[in-house]
């Protein structure tokens, strides 16, 4: 059980709005643990590494957030699993990769607002074929989208001056989900 006078602070997000990245609700659920259980750790040791005012604890936890790379980790993850899904013709989860990419797409830019010019086209023309696709389950209307998305997000690595991120489609699947 919770340790005495352990707390959940619940803030209500917006409608429709997840409140925290996960990674970020992970690293505040773990600092409030170890804060709460009220453990004392030898300096340096693990736990110990969220320190200082509020202010450079939030800095702290924006630099381990890091910027749109991190995002372009999961991109990756997320463009992998949309594309195993419509060539497996599970509709359902390709729209769910679908509104992921998006999700995460737009938590990026929250972090990098910088880089939304680049973005914008991709949201905006490559995304939602690929969920017309998968909505319609049209196997073949999901190929032809999942390729202009493709093309979509090397477009966006080129405006980005980063054209030697060149996105492919994939060869091998990287996990066990499938129908």
């Amino acid at each position: 059980m919770w340790p005495a006078g352990f707390q959940f602070v619940v803030f209500p997000a917006p409608a429709g709005k997840a409140l925290l990245h996960p990674a970020l609700l992970w690293l505040v659920l773990m600092a409030s643990l170890t804060i709460s259980c009220g453990q004392q750790t030898d300096e340096g040791a693990q736990g110990e590494w969220l320190r200082g005012t509020q202010k450079e604890k939030l800095s702290t936890l924006e630099r381990q957030l890091r910027g749109f790379d991190v995002a372009m980790v999961e991109m990756g993850y997320r463009y992998q699993e949309l594309y195993w899904a419509g060539v497996e013709k599970n509709w359902d989860y390709a729209r769910y990769q679908v509104e992921k990419i998006a999700l995460v797409m737009e938590w990026g830019l929250e972090r990098r607002p910088r880089r939304r010019a680049s973005a914008e086209d991709f949201l905006r023309n490559a995304l939602p074929p690929v969920k017309a696709a998968a909505e319609a389950r049209d196997s073949i209307q999901f190929l032809v989208s999942f390729d202009s998305l493709t093309a979509g997000c090397n477009q966006c690595h080129a405006k980005e001056k980063l054209p030697y991120f060149a996105v492919r489609r994939p060869l091998t699947k990287p996990s066990p989900i499938g129908k």
